[in-house]
C-alpha cells in the first residue's frame, strides 16, 4: 500500500496591510495547484519584533514552506524585522 503523504505547510508571514499578502497567498495556491500538490496554508500577522524573529519574517510576505524559507539567499540570515 503507497504511503500517504502529508500536505506541504506554507506558512505566509506578512504584516498588516502588505499590499503583498493576498497575491503572494493566490500564486503560492496557483504554482500547488498546477504542480499537484496538497498545502495547508497558514496566514501569519507579526505585530512586534519578537513575533518576527519567531516567524523569521525577512520582509512582508516571507513564504515559508514546512519552515523552511522559499528563498535560499536568505536561509541564513538571522536579520528579521519589519520592511
Amino acid at each position: 500500500m503507497a504511503a500517504s503523504l502529508e500536505p506541504l505547510q506554507v506558512t505566509i508571514v506578512h504584516t498588516d496591510g502588505c499590499g503583498h499578502t493576498p497575491s503572494t497567498k493566490d500564486l503560492v495556491e496557483q504554482v500547488a495547484a498546477e504542480l499537484a500538490v496538497a498545502i495547508e496554508t497558514v496566514m501569519v500577522l507579526v505585530n512586534t519584533q519578537e513575533e518576527a524573529e519567531r516567524f523569521r519574517l525577512q520582509g512582508s510576505p516571507t513564504v515559508l514552506v514546512n519552515g523552511l524559507d522559499v528563498d535560499p539567499a536568505v536561509r541564513g540570515s538571522t536579520d528579521f524585522g519589519f520592511t
